[in-house]
């Protein structure tokens, strides 16, 4: 006879249950004791612990020391709510990782006792504003499933050096801080996955400093990461200050809302980091931080959808964009851009929390170099002066692009050398009292370029 997975599943919970809940250390998950002595006890013993259906109070933080207490995991079957009523995270995984994600230079004893710390199952709330989630330091392949962190400061908290993240199928919402925070910390190799991370007032995946790469998130519903009455946010926030931040991936994913943040933005990529090797060799004391890959998105709802700043080598294809209240893309100060075959829309359908047409849309390159506009689709752009503007730059190629139905000029190219710009379609064919009376083609003060065959409604005019 074959038995059902759920059963199987149940009848696992089960023994390790036996093994290892917290209730046999002493908890009483009723929502009125203090639990914390108990399950810091469960913990210290070594077992696999497994936190019965209840309510657990916390009052400090639960410290995982896996060189103490060896492998580690924590896991629930959905019904156990952990309250965090004290400063600091929930539960603190510390491991003694110092080395990279080499196989070289993992010390043995690491894959001896400390590696693959697991949470699964399990939600964690809290009721002390300086409380977070869960936070790693020192770890080797940690692992979060199915774990729903709420009404916390930070949900996850990356800091210090951490290999080898994987968090999937979780759900971070509306905590006051960053869903996913990588804090300075030193952290190769980490996968973002199948997550809603939505409603956290500090953003909603933000890297800020240290050293970070190979970051991939996918087929994530990212959205509302900003406070309306706090600092500017992003949903995803890559901030390279004082570090760097490359090697990126977001791929799949819904990232959205809320125009009503200021300067809110879906992702916001800051490249200008520090790198003390490149100062010595070439005096430079500032990098461009990029090699970030951002495709098959969907984006709306913000003031800015996409924002480059001092940014290197990012590849932005297939996309959907429409309501950036301000521009759908700004990029400046960059090089190595690729923007191909998105589609910028104004969608009809959308009157997002009772406006309506009052975003403006629109593309702004500011001094950026070897970069290429080409094969996107380019419509409703209202109120700039242009649907797109360049202003500075040199060895661009902007080319078959439709830029359609905007107010002011379609493309507008000021200050521009050694670019080419061709075979675009910069046309206005709105009815006769809304359609823009500005060139669809205007260029400034530039030379050196090479203007091909663009189809135009309203002509051209060269300054």
């Amino acid at each position: 006879m074959k038995i059902p997975l759920h059963l199987l599943l149940s009848f696992a919970l089960s023994v390790s249950t036996h093994a290892g809940t917290v209730i046999e250390f002493g908890a009483k998950g009723d929502g009125i004791s203090d639990d914390t002595a108990a399950i810091q006890k469960a913990i210290d013993a070594g077992a696999s612990v497994v936190f019965p259906k209840g309510v657990y109070r916390l009052t400090q933080t639960i410290t995982v020391d896996m060189q103490k207490t060896g492998f580690a995991a924590l896991s629930a079957d959905g019904t156990a709510r952990v309250v965090m009523e004290g400063a600091g995270p929930a539960f603190h995984f510390v491991g003694t990782h110092e080395g990279t994600a080499a196989p070289e230079s993992v010390k043995p004893t690491l894959w001896e006792k400390e590696r693959t710390p697991m949470v699964a199952g399990i939600e964690i709330t809290a009721t002390h504003p300086e409380a977070d989630g869960i936070e790693a330091t020192g770890t080797m392949q940690l692992t979060l499933s199915r774990v729903s962190i709420r009404g916390c400061r930070h949900a996850v908290h990356l800091t210090t050096r951490n290999r080898n993240v994987l968090i999937a199928d979780c759900h971070f919402y509306h905590n006051s801080g960053v869903g996913i925070f990588y804090d300075n910390v030193n952290l190769h190799q980490s996968n973002i996955i199948g997550c809603h991370i939505s409603y956290n007032g500090g953003g909603g995946i933000v890297s800020r400093g240290g050293n970070v790469r190979n970051v991939h998130i996918g087929t994530c519903d990212i959205e509302g990461n900003h406070a309306i009455d706090g600092p500017p946010a992003a949903n995803i926030l890559l901030d390279s200050t004082g570090g760097s931040i490359g090697e990126v991936a977001i791929t799949g994913c819904t990232i959205q809302h809320t125009h009503k943040a200021a300067d809110s933005a879906n992702i916001r990529i800051l490249g200008g980091g520090t790198d003390e090797a490149l100062e010595k060799r070439t005096g430079e004391k500032t990098t461009r931080e990029g090699n970030i890959t951002i495709t098959g998105n969907v984006f709306s709802d913000v003031q800015v959808n996409v924002e480059l700043r001092d940014a290197r080598g990012i590849t932005i294809s297939g996309n959907t964009f429409w309501e950036g209240f301000q521009r759908d893309l700004v990029v400046e100060n960059s090089t190595h851009i690729v923007v191909t075959g998105n589609n910028f829309d104004r969608s009809p359908r959308y009157a997002v929390n009772g406006t309506k047409n009052v975003e403006n849309n629109g593309i702004l390159f500011t001094n950026c170099t070897d970069s290429s506009l080409c094969s996107n689709v380019i419509a409703g752009v209202w109120r700039h002066q242009a649907a797109v503007e360049f202003t500075g730059g040199s060895r661009l190629q902007i080319a078959h692009n439709s830029i359609l139905d905007s107010d002011g000029n379609a493309l507008r190219i000021e200050g521009v050398t050694q670019s080419l710009i061709s075979d675009n379609i910069l046309r206005d064919d709105r009815p006769t009292d809304l359609r823009s009376k500005e060139p669809s083609l205007r260029i400034l003060k530039s030379n050196d370029n090479l203007i091909g065959s663009n189809l135009l409604s309203n002509g051209k005019k060269i300054e």
